[in-house]
């Protein structure tokens, strides 16, 4: 089962006061690239993996998507989600990802934002979503990078100078990494790039865009603080797809 670390009191608040849960996708500062892989809303039947506070689930439904559900192992997420929303076009229910069950080709979008780097059971994962999928539709994710998962003891490192640089060691030693990040024992499961892909790719899926993010110009006009995600990249955002044929 996946760890519920979002129903612990400590995350929860940590988690409630980050810019995502107050600000919600304006609050995600790559959210317009992830924009950016998605296809237009209107009439598809989308299922969103991870839902927490149903910030996606809305904007799709309010975009035109004909039904979604949103899917959470937290039920501390799944209730704010719920107080938030009115649409009976959206149902959100409570599922762990490690044991996901949805009807086979029902779904024309997948959706999932910073929630697959908890799943260890991953190949799993992807071959259940390429099921659900409809012939030709779509997964899009976003998942902490593994250059920003792989160290042992993360956090940036500085110089003399005071210049930033982030540590990379342990790369190719793929498995659970333990960080304390809102709360203790945090746990997620680290693999390479290559590792990553190739999953996806055993699973029937087909590759359409893989993007190691980093903030624009116009990102770091509006929000400067984003500079030190130039030293490495933190997200790798993908949009893949369940072949027609």
């Amino acid at each position: 089962m996946t760890q519920n670390i979002y129903d612990t009191p400590a995350f929860f608040a940590g988690y409630s006061q980050m810019g995502r849960s107050l600000q919600g996708l304006a609050g995600a500062p790559e959210w317009p690239a992830l924009q950016a892989l998605l296809p237009l809303m209107q009439g598809l039947k989308v299922v969103d993996l991870g839902c927490g506070y149903g910030w996606f689930s809305r904007w799709a439904q309010e975009q035109g998507a004909e039904q979604v559900l949103g899917l959470d192992v937290s039920q501390k997420m799944l209730a704010r989600a719920k107080e938030m929303t009115s649409s009976s076009a959206i149902t959100y229910g409570i599922a762990d990802l490690e044991q996901l069950d949805l009807p086979d080709a029902a779904y024309d979008l997948a959706y999932s934002s910073l929630a697959f780097h908890y799943i260890a059971d991953l190949p799993g994962l992807f071959a259940r979503i390429h099921k659900a999928l409809k012939p030709g539709g779509r997964l899009v994710f976003s998942i902490e990078h593994p250059i920003f998962m792989a160290p042992r003891q993360p956090g940036w490192q500085v110089d003399e100078q005071g210049r930033k640089s982030w540590p990379l060691d342990s790369y190719q030693l793929e498995g659970p990494r333990v960080t304390d990040w809102l709360a203790k024992g945090v746990i997620k499961q680290h693999r390479t790039l290559g590792t990553l892909l190739n999953m996806l790719i055993k699973a029937g899926l087909s590759l359409s865009h893989i993007e190691e993010w980093g903030p624009s110009a116009a990102d770091l006009l509006a929000r400067p603080e984003l500079a030190e995600e130039l030293e490495r990249p933190m997200m790798l955002l993908v949009a893949a797809q369940r072949p027609t044929l």
